[in-house]
């Protein structure tokens, strides 16, 4: 089994203490840590748009390890993710064949969590990781509970049967049709049933991120 599929490392959420609103701001936009909050006039970036703290405001320029740094941290905390299981996908993303950057973000968008939020079955990444880590879907057939399990072009990944009326997934259901699904995703929310029908390919993941930077960072 791979490393980063190990469940030790793929099971919980990585912790912090303060508000993860605070995270957003200090990244300078929204990560969608908060789910559905995060549409509305109430998301902190769309009531204070600039870093926590009492220098929030003040401008600063940052050094070429600095955002380096800013930007791993960006992408770490949007996929949810502790230091070592990033550099661990980092490490298998430069043994595979192509950009390494590109790499990184393929891998950590065939996540099962990041799959379940992306079809749409749960509101945020954090609540699709909890939501696998107690088991209430199936990959083709097979309960998953590994969040960091990696899915495959063809696979099914269903709701089991009687996991269909838990609060959150039927909330995130209602509201898919307004969040949308991804292209190379395919939903069906009769039967409960998400398939993964394509991996994205580097311009149809748009969310601001310059992961050649993590991968400048990593080579130093």
């Amino acid at each position: 089994m791979d490393v980063v599929q190990r469940k030790g490392e793929g099971c919980n959420m990585a912790r912090h203490l303060e508000s993860v609103c605070r995270l957003c701001r200090k990244e300078g936009l929204k990560l969608f840590l908060k789910g559905t909050r995060c549409t509305t006039d109430k998301c902190a970036i769309e009531r204070r748009a600039y870093a926590p703290g009492q220098h929030g405001q003040k401008r600063t320029k940052n050094s070429e390890y600095a955002t380096q740094l800013r930007e791993k941290q960006k992408i770490k905390r949007l996929y949810g993710l502790f230091e070592r299981q990033f550099r661990n996908y980092f490490r298998k993303a430069e043994r595979m064949k192509g950009i390494s950057g590109e790499n990184l973000l393929l891998l950590l968008e065939r996540r099962l969590d990041n799959m379940v939020y992306r079809l749409g079955f749960a509101s945020s990444r954090s609540e699709a990781r909890q939501l696998v880590n107690h088991g209430h879907f199936l990959v083709n057939g097979k309960r998953v509970d590994i969040p960091s399990y990696l899915v495959e072009i063809g696979d099914k990944v269903e709701i089991k049967e009687r996991s269909r009326q838990i609060a959150p997934i039927a909330q995130s259901l209602a509201a898919v049709d307004r969040r949308g699904v991804p292209a190379w995703l395919e939903v069906d929310k009769n039967s409960f049933v998400g398939v993964i029908r394509a991996y994205p390919t580097r311009e149809e993941l748009t969310m601001p991120m310059q992961e050649q930077l993590v991968v400048e960072l990593y080579s130093k």
